[in-house]
């Protein structure tokens, strides 16, 4: 090798993308495998894994079906592949409406929330004390949904506007006693809306009857009647009298609502509605092509329970602090499994702070304005069209002008475009023009023309919208934060009362936590990936679809399936998604009475909620001592249902952190019987590269791009939870009524490529890391795993290991019988890690009184020790109290976390130093990360549930 090729391989290797995801570099890897007692990565592959799913490798040295990955980019060259594919499409005005508005993102929001990894790379609030800051932002958000709906609670969020809508029907389902099964809709409801209804009644066995509504509620018996303020038209209706008759027929009433509309409209809850539900993407949050956008769910109180998701309540802490928490049901879905309210997964809490930030921001008056100046604008285009004869069909409007030009809709469509904008085409004789935020006087001009009108001279002789008359956004949170330097400095102070993937590992198991890497992240915010509508012109988006395409491409080779849909913008609604296919298999075979499906007592809550929402009767395999499913109690259950069976959902590895060694045999059993075989992706990290599960039995599967492929978890949402299946199974993926290419059934989500403007992490995560990049990330995180299970098993007992003694990329700690001799639980390691700087582990999932962990290939083998290092020293602190040395109830695991304020007392009455409290392994451990609040009361919480913001007397 000459000099100079050795120069160039050193600065090549120093680009290489796949050095800087990885944390442990050569050396590191060597330790961990010494401490596993394994020469190689690939030993401990072949150890781990069952020989019989284990990929072969090429000549090339390459996985199978990843040849095309084999050359990775650097990022300087993903980025520039990017803005090529960037580049080709057409930011166009969009006047189009149909749920989906351009806005202006405040700068300091987008700057200290969207692009802050002190927000997006955080997770689920689960551990409310080092996550009060993500929580006061979601309080903050149920408060402005309240106020502008005029409900009084809301929850923290939805994944968008049609699944909100498909929530509010089975809430009012679940509400309304006796079975009656109807439900009335409007027609002019969006489109996507009354698909994603249509796809989530059916198996339900729900009648929709659609009809025009303002003629009152058809004849018959109804649950639920579901309308839309303003309608999909853009006529603004008064529902009130709807309302009346509906509930004189014992019918509960949800409406739709354009939350900025409400700012002037009479919003659903001083009418009567009983549910409200709808989108806050025009609050800050871009088009992005179809997502991520939060969608709200709003109802009285007598309806608290049965709200679906998350909830973020007021409790206090351990000293009577006030503090927040996720209250009620939230918990109790994963407990509830196939009789949950719904899948928790159901949340898109980075965007949801957006939207409450941008509220905040402008506060109430802004609002209106902005309201104000939207419905002006529209004014002007009724204005000019009318007086250039062209005939306007609806005379309340807010933001969207429907107008009628017999014959000539496609022209003016076309003469438009030829403006740079684009309308929305509703049949031949009618186009409708929407205005928004970024609706300027020039547009209004430009779309004018293209009617062959200009700006009218007169008044509009119609209503102008104004109707509400009660306030909104009265607490404080909506009028301190005016200037820029109040918004950043507030958004900094709540971010940091939280531990994020900025400042600590976080050590979950099911669900990994890696990172999400800022050239990964940087494209999201291009203007040609986040203003596209998402029913614009196929011309204007060639660069978007074609990446859409690769990424498709790429997760067929890596999943080995033969077909992929990234309509399922979560986990939740891919596992749904994929189930739905099985279901329209079956019948569409002749065998629609198949709808057993089989769950191993060990997998996600999740499974069961989504099998429940397809209609399937979940039946529980047990498992066995080691953790792996009971082959015998399979072969058992699979022989009872044979006639009837549907489907198997089996997560793989499994939910316990090992590879089954059984899976192929398990599959085989259930598709001797007829079924098919669900392989839930959560786990995919631990594959990639080595095994494909739809070659070793798979016919279904959903991804997690925000775990396995590094779209951040955002606070617990944005994800996209892709399904892939092998062929049999793809004429029943997820289409859409609004996109030509794809069928017009089975509708998850309302967008038909989901959270599109998000995919292009996923995208540069795989150009980046290449075929061999992946399967090192695979071979690593379980290193990781299997170094920590080692480490620690002496301390903590690992409960569960394949044949070989091997964890998969996580471990179980057992505190079963620590917790039997000492009284310490899961939650006390919990919260005293945080006093190490720590974020937990899953706490008693998938077992009660263990800790699931798992460090992901991109922590540093020094972020792994420290964590085992902390882990260590709280055993012997449990060992302290074990022995006696302190008290049961008063020691620094029962106390934890320790806030400053809680150790600046004059006289501390503890038998532990305050210095060991806030220090336990010495100053120079870690930066501190001070918790914010002490332990909080969650049942204090539950009986005193409080969900918007408190008065600000509350925090004097």
């Amino acid at each position: 090798m000459t000099d100079s090729t050795s120069r160039s391989s050193a600065e090549h290797h120093q680009l290489r993308f796949v050095d800087r995801h990885i944390g442990p570099d050569a050396d590191a890897v060597a330790t961990m495998l010494g401490v596993i007692g394994v020469d190689s990565l690939e030993e401990l592959a072949a150890k781990a894994l069952p020989a019989g799913i284990l990929d072969a490798l090429s000549g090339a040295g390459l996985a199978p079906g990843l040849d095309e990955l084999k050359s990775p980019a650097t990022e300087e060259q993903s980025l520039a592949e990017l803005r090529a594919l960037a580049d080709t499409n057409t930011v166009a005005v969009s006047m189009i409406g149909q749920g989906y508005f351009d806005t202006l993102t405040p700068a300091v929001l987008r700057r200290n929330i969207l692009e802050n990894p002190a927000w997006y790379t955080a997770y689920t609030p689960y551990q409310p004390e080092i996550s009060q800051g993500r929580l006061e932002a979601l309080l903050n958000f149920q408060t402005m949904v309240t106020d502008l709906t005029g409900m009084e609670i809301a929850n923290a969020s939805m994944l968008d506007e049609a699944t909100a809508a498909a929530e509010a029907m089975t809430l009012m389902h679940r509400a309304v006693k006796g079975d009656c099964r109807r439900l009335a809709v409007d027609i002019d409801v969006y489109p996507q809306t009354a698909a994603v209804l249509a796809t989530r009644a059916e198996p339900l066995n729900i009648e929709i009857v659609t009809a025009d509504l303002r003629d009152g509620l058809p004849e018959g018996e109804f649950f639920g009647v579901i309308a839309q303020v303003p309608g999909a038209s853009g006529a603004v209706n008064d529902w009130s009298a709807l309302i009346a008759q509906a509930h004189e027929r014992g019918a509960l009433v949800a409406l739709g609502a354009d939350l900025l509309a409400m700012t002037l409209v009479t919003p659903p809850g001083e009418i009567g509605a009983d549910v409200a539900f709808g989108t806050t993407q025009r609050f800050g949050v871009p088009m992005g092509f179809g997502g991520p956008h939060a969608g709200y769910l709003a109802v009285h109180g007598k309806h608290a329970r049965q709200l679906p998701g998350r909830l973020v309540g007021v409790s206090v802490d351990a000293d009577g602090a006030k503090a927040y928490r996720l209250s009620l049901q939230t918990r109790e879905q994963h407990i509830r499994r196939d009789r949950a309210t719904s899948n928790i997964c159901t949340a898109q809490v980075l965007l949801a702070v957006i939207a409450a930030m941008y509220a905040s921001y402008h506060g109430p008056r802004g609002l209106t304005a902005i309201a104000h100046r939207v419905h002006g604008h529209a004014l002007a285009v009724a204005m000019g069209l009318k007086e250039a004869g062209v005939e306007v069909v609806h005379g309340a409007f807010f933001d969207t002008v429907l107008a009628k030009v017999p014959g000539r809709a496609e022209q003016v469509q076309a003469a438009a475009k030829e403006r740079g904008i684009n309308v929305w085409l509703v049949d031949a004789d009618h186009i409708s023009v929407s205005c928004d935020e970024a609706t300027t006087a020039d547009h209004v001009d430009a779309v004018l023309a293209a009617f062959g009108a200009t700006r009218g001279g007169h008044h509009w002789a119609g209503p102008e919208i104004h109707t509400r008359t009660s306030e909104f956004l009265t607490h404080p949170a909506f009028s301190r934060y005016r200037t820029e330097t109040e918004m950043m400095r507030y958004l900094r102070s709540l971010a940091d009362k939280d531990i994020a993937l900025d400042r600590s590992m976080i050590p979950l198991g099911s669900c990994t936590m890696k990172l999400n890497a800022a050239a990964e992240m940087e494209p999201i915010t291009w203007t040609e990936f986040a203003q596209q509508h998402p029913f614009a012109p196929a011309s204007d988006t060639p660069g978007l679809r074609k990446l859409i395409a690769d990424v498709e491409s790429w997760l067929v080779s890596i999943t080995g399936y033969d077909s992929v849909s990234l309509q399922p913008n979560a986990g939740s609604q891919g596992e749904y998604a994929g189930l739905l296919a099985i279901r329209a298999y079956h019948e569409a075979r002749g065998e629609a009475g198949r709808n057993i499906c089989l769950i191993p007592s060990s997998a996600h809550g999740t499974n069961a909620a989504s099998a429940a929402m397809v209609g399937m009767k979940v039946v529980v395999v047990a498992c066995r001592e080691n953790g792996d499913v009971d082959l015998d109690d399979l072969r058992a259950k699979v022989a009872e249902h044979a006639g009837d069976l549907a489907a198997l959902m089996i997560t793989y590895p499994s939910t316990h952190g090992v590879y089954e060694h059984d899976v192929a045999d398990i599959c085989a059993a259930v598709h001797d019987a007829g079924g098919q075989v669900y392989v839930d992706g959560a786990n995919l990290n631990a594959i990639v590269g080595l095994a494909r599960p739809g070659k070793f039995g798979g016919d279904v599967s959903h991804l997690n791009l925000h775990k396995t492929f590094c779209i951040p978890h955002g606070g617990g949402g944005p994800g996209v939870g892709p399904v892939a299946v092998r062929s049999h199974l793809a004429p029943y993926l997820p289409g859409h009524p609004l996109a030509a290419e794809l069928a017009d059934d089975h509708t998850v989500s309302a967008a038909p490529y989901g959270s599109a403007s998000i995919l292009p992490i996923t995208w540069a995560y795989i150009r980046m890391m290449g075929a061999a990049g992946l399967r090192a990330a695979t071979l690593t995180a379980i290193a990781s795993a299997n170094y920590i299970a080692r480490r620690l098993d002496e301390h903590y007992p690992v409960l569960y290991t394949g044949e070989n003694g091997m964890v998969a990329h996580e471990c179980i700690l057992d505190l079963r019988a620590i917790t039997k001799a000492t009284g310490v639980t899961v939650d006390d390691v919990a919260k005293r890690l945080a006093d190490y700087g720590f974020h937990a582990p899953t706490m008693s999932f998938p077992v009660a009184g263990t800790l699931m962990v798992e460090p992901t290939e991109s922590e540093s083998l020094t972020e792994v020790d420290a964590f085992i290092a902390a882990m260590i020293a709280i055993k012997a602190e449990i060992d302290q109290v074990g022995s006696g040395e302190w008290p049961a109830d008063d020691n620094p695991l029962h106390n934890a976390p320790h806030t400053a304020e809680c150790l600046l007392v004059d006289e501390w009455k503890h038998p532990y130093t305050r210095e060991h409290a806030a220090y336990p392994l010495g100053k120079g451990f870690r930066p501190k990360v001070w918790p914010p609040v002490r332990r909080i009361d969650g049942a204090f919480g539950d009986r005193n549930l409080v969900c918007s913001c408190p008065p600000i007397e509350a925090f004097a």
